[in-house]
């Protein structure tokens, strides 16, 4: 498995955590990486997608909850959501990494983590996601997030 595979499951569980537990750390990120073990070459990706989707997340969510017929981001399960957080942020703003491979890489993400339906609720919204972008039906973004 690559490290930005590696990463982006990273990012899930460190965003996950962030959700189910509300509390007042002041580092959650930091707090959620004291927890594991480091691992170095998976660290600048991960830091890069989670502290992305964090910075970004209302306009994240928003593209999300457009996209997602009759599904309100606060109903979907809380690895769908965080999986669908990355990958749109992926979309979104990392010009270097092409949409085709961030939706596979959330799709199998989705089908490790999440449920028997995951695969397909997050291709089904990635994709119109995808192809409203290639047709210029979503608002353009700063895309200044590089590696």
């Amino acid at each position: 498995m690559g490290t930005r595979r590696l990463s982006r499951e990273k990012a899930l569980q460190a965003l996950f955590y962030m959700d189910m537990h509300r509390d007042p750390v002041e580092d959650p990120v930091g707090h959620f990486c004291s927890c594991f073990s480091e691992n170095q070459p998976t660290e600048p990706f991960f830091h890069r997608l989670v502290d992305g989707v964090r910075e970004n997340r209302a306009t994240i969510d928003a593209v999300i909850e457009r996209f997602s017929s009759n599904w309100k981001i606060s109903r979907m399960s809380c690895v769908d959501r965080n999986v669908l957080r990355i990958a749109v942020f992926e979309l979104l703003f990392c010009t270097d990494i092409p949409p085709k491979v961030s939706i596979n890489e959330a799709i199998d993400v989705g089908k490790r983590y999440g449920t028997e339906e995951s695969g397909a609720f997050i291709n089904g919204i990635l994709d119109s996601i995808r192809m409203a972008i290639t047709e210029n039906k979503v608002d353009a973004l700063p895309k200044t997030v590089e590696e």
